[in-house]
């Protein structure tokens, strides 16, 4: 609390005016963020003209692609607690992102195979929210990460590519 006191540049007593304790600055933090995260991946997706698939990427690298890389050595302890703390509001927020994907996979022709295959919006947006957290913690670089986005993105648009 010492160290976001200094940083906030305020004293510790004032900090705990604004927040009653760890926690709760915790998770307004985490909810911050969060809300951020969401705002900039649904912006990426309302870029209609830029097609499907770079819509997804940059979507999925909003949401989580920015972390890869830059996480310290207390990210083990501080992936705990937000599970610990916060884990009603970071489902809540991966729920709408996956939301805000699924509407934008409905909104294309790729949906149309999807449910050819017996596939839905929603399920695909799960598969690839899993691939892009699964990709946050294998990729070295956030370069990795949207190649490896990208690879995922057109492996679920290619009927959009198809002759």
């Amino acid at each position: 609390m010492d160290e976001v006191a200094h940083a906030a540049g305020v004293s510790r007593q004032g900090l705990y005016l604004q927040f009653a304790n760890k926690e709760e600055l915790f998770r307004r933090t985490l909810e911050h963020s969060l809300n951020s995260q969401l705002a900039a991946a649904s912006a990426a997706l309302s870029h209609a003209e830029d097609g499907l698939e770079p819509r997804l990427v940059a979507a999925c690298d909003a949401w989580c692609g920015r972390f890869v890389g830059s996480l310290g050595s207390d990210a083990a302890d501080l992936m705990c607690a937000s599970t610990s703390l916060a884990g009603t509001t970071l489902a809540h927020y991966e729920a709408r992102f996956e939301a805000a994907l699924a509407g934008a996979i409905a909104d294309s022709p790729p949906d149309r195979v999807c449910t050819r295959a017996g596939l839905g919006a929603a399920e695909v947006a799960r598969v690839l929210h899993a691939a892009a957290r699964g990709f946050k913690q294998s990729c070295a670089s956030r370069e990795e990460f949207i190649q490896s986005m990208t690879v995922a993105a057109r492996m679920c648009c290619a009927p959009l590519h198809r002759r």
